[in-house]
């Protein structure tokens, strides 16, 4: 039997490549006979650096940069051997960097990600990957912007303070300092969402809760979100609020498809397309996958539901461990996915979800390789 374990993230637990040596070891241990194969991945979100420079071999670099609150610190991107580059927003602009009571949307801005893309234009690369996910900010992008060159101006002429709430204020956009190395580097906004800008399925409803806005925040937050893209139209850029995907990371895919030219793709299918995913099922057995909770987000362009579309293609079973299994789950498996597991109950405290985390993978691995040994040594 040969396997291939090609599992996300566990958000905020375990990181895509532990995961996968997890369920390796409670295979070896069930089940010694079968041969299995860690690929660990990503969707456009936390982990797409450290997961494609493992499966592509990449050079990691580093970069001081500012945190969401202005503070410095060591993010890393990679370069790849072919001259693309690769940044992850959450390792500048991520809500990681954040303690609990720090989180606050109104103020956090996307400025490292801005100096993370400064420093890889400094390669010259043809093409610029920027994997959105895991954001703190809610601020359009506007962050970002203005590290690149470009002045967000209040009715005074005054630069605007950090933040999305400081987008109400936004009376003029100048551009003429964007820096110019952009307009010859393809940017391409790796996204695992397919949110728009605003509204009740936009940045600030969906997403600002788990950064720490409470329901009038979110209420500001969206009001100044529409007052920024209402400028931009105004001044003559393109209308970008009801792309699919234009509220990813709190608008920053907004901002760059407005004025920095980008384009939208799929951060799981370019991860999968990136590691040759659909060459390696084709001499495999079984695929199994896992983030940290399998539920109706998943079918929202996760890596779960672009592996099951290549598996489903090879005539592959796929079967999904998660952290946890959340409401609609039962889609997954109406959609093909072959069996789902649960390693922990839905709901418990993240402090509890964190502290059991490995110990209940394994555990959950080592069960389902028993499981499939019997089966096999039946058939």
């Amino acid at each position: 039997m040969q396997i291939l374990i090609a599992p996300d993230s566990f958000k905020h637990s375990l990181g895509a490549a532990d995961v996968a040596a997890l369920i390796k070891q409670g295979f070896n241990d069930g089940w010694p006979q079968a041969q299995c194969v860690c690929l660990p991945l990503a969707d456009g979100g936390e982990g797409t650096v450290s997961a494609i420079v493992q499966g592509c071999h990449g050079e990691l670099l580093q970069q001081d940069v500012q945190d969401p609150l202005g503070r410095s610190h060591q993010a890393v991107y990679a370069r790849l051997s072919n001259g693309e580059v690769v940044i992850e927003l959450a390792q500048a602009s991520g809500i990681q960097w954040l303690q609990p009571g720090e989180l606050n949307p109104q103020c956090a801005s996307s400025y490292g990600t801005g100096q993370l893309i400064s420093a890889a234009l400094a390669h010259k690369p043809k093409r610029l990957i920027l994997a959105l996910g895991g954001s703190a900010c809610n601020d359009g992008g506007a962050g970002m912007l203005t590290a690149l060159g470009v002045r967000l101006l209040d009715a005074e002429g005054q630069n605007l303070p950090p933040g999305g709430a400081a987008l109400a204020r936004l009376h003029r956009i100048d551009s003429t300092g964007l820096d110019p190395r952009i307009v010859d580097c393809e940017l391409l906004l790796a996204c695992d969402v397919d949110n728009p800008l605003l509204g009740p399925n936009g940045a600030s409803a969906v997403y600002g809760p788990q950064k720490g806005a409470d329901a009038d925040m979110v209420a500001e937050l969206d009001a100044a979100l529409t007052h920024f893209a209402d400028v931009l139209v105004a001044q003559g850029y393109r209308d970008m609020r009801q792309v699919s995907g234009a509220g990813a990371a709190g608008g920053t895919a907004f901002g760059a498809l407005s004025l920095l030219g980008a384009k939208l793709v799929s951060g799981a299918d370019w991860m999968l397309n990136r590691l040759k995913v659909e060459e390696q099922l084709g001499q495999v057995d079984l695929l199994i996958t896992g983030e940290g909770c399998f539920d109706a987000q998943t079918l929202r362009g996760k890596a779960p539901m672009a592996l099951l579309k290549l598996a489903q293609r090879a005539g592959v079973p796929i079967i999904g461990i998660g952290g946890c299994l959340g409401s609609g789950h039962q889609a997954l498996l109406d959609a093909g996915f072959t069996a789902l597991y649960g390693t922990q109950e839905a709901g418990l405290p993240l402090a509890e979800l964190k502290a059991k985390a490995r110990e209940a993978l394994y555990l959950c691995a080592l069960k389902l390789a028993r499981e499939l040994a019997a089966k096999a040594a039946t058939s």
